[in-house]
Parts: C-alpha cells; sequence; structure tokens
C-alpha cells in the first residue's frame, strides 16, 4: 500500500495488521484507516492494531467515527496497556464474503 507524505513523496505501508497513523496528515487519515482495513480484510487479517497516540484524543476519536461506520468492522476496543493503552484501537473485523481463512 503507497501513500505520499506532504511534500509527495510515497511511503510504502506493510499490511501487517499494524497501522501507525503518526506520519499521516489528519485529512488523510479517513481514505488510509478505510483503505487499510479493506486490504487487511481481503488478506485474511482480521485483527487490526490502530496506533493514534494519545495526545488530545481528537485523531482517536475520528477514528473510532470512522470504525462506527464501516460495515466490514464488527467490534473495537481501546488497547490494554501491553498495546498501547488509550493510544492505540484493536480492531476486529469481520471476514470478507465468500473467503475462508
Amino acid at each position: 500500500m503507497n501513500e505520499c507524505t506532504e511534500a509527495g513523496e510515497p511511503i510504502e505501508l506493510p499490511i501487517d495488521g499494524i497501522l501507525d497513523l503518526h506520519t499521516f496528515p489528519p485529512g488523510e487519515v479517513k481514505d488510509l484507516v478505510t483503505d487499510y482495513l479493506a486490504l487487511c480484510q481481503e488478506r485474511g487479517i482480521l485483527e487490526v492494531r490502530i496506533i493514534h497516540g494519545k495526545g488530545t484524543g481528537t485523531l482517536r476519536r475520528t477514528v473510532h467515527a470512522l470504525l462506527r461506520r464501516l460495515p466490514e468492522v464488527a467490534a473495537f476496543r481501546l488497547a490494554g496497556e501491553e498495546a498501547g493503552g488509550w493510544g492505540a484501537t484493536l480492531v476486529e473485523l469481520r471476514p470478507r464474503q465468500g473467503h475462508t481463512s
């Protein structure tokens, strides 16, 4: 998966179930999260950790609002302390229709 930096340079994102949003401008988050989750689901990765950081909580609220609207999301919750605490969200995806893992 390729995204671009503010300078327009591509960033190669591994599709491994961990998405760190720290390097992306807030305006790209909606499309980035949606595309990343779709690619994970396509590859049978049904447990995803999204790292949004602790900060003021704005990015976390944006991510959670988006997750509530995505039909492929079965559930999500803040990570435990060992996985980033309230700076990360764990997402459970539904299996893709017609896909068996």
